[in-house]
């Protein structure tokens, strides 16, 4: 998260929003935040278990087994028409490349 944050006006000069979406719950959030990220300026929004209903609705809510319940690390690209134009999933322990999804972008552009 602080690498799009740190990103975040490369994302904007190509007419982009980063948001996070995650299944963890608003304090969590500001407790990530406080206690090992630091304050960033992204939108981090809860989709609160057992809701899911926006990751389950894009396929990347863990249903079972090993940790139900938590969201896959997964990347969209959405257009203002709301088609998903890049859509990738990463494993828990990858972050995703920003120059990878900014020329995804590119492309899209």
């Amino acid at each position: 998260m602080p690498a799009f944050d740190s990103d975040r006006e490369k994302f904007a000069a190509l007419d982009a929003q980063v948001v996070d979406i995650s299944t963890d719950s608003i304090l969590s959030h500001i407790a990530w935040q406080k206690k090992d990220i630091g304050v960033v300026r992204l939108p981090l929004c809860s989709d609160f278990y057992p809701h899911g209903g926006v990751t389950r609705a894009f396929g990347v809510l863990r249903e079972g087994p090993p940790i139900p319940g938590i969201s896959e690390r997964a990347v969209f690209i959405v257009d203002k028409a709301g088609i998903i134009r890049f859509a990738k999933v990463y494993p828990l322990d990858q972050t995703p490349n920003n120059q990878e999804l900014l020329e995804a972008l590119r492309k899209i552009g």
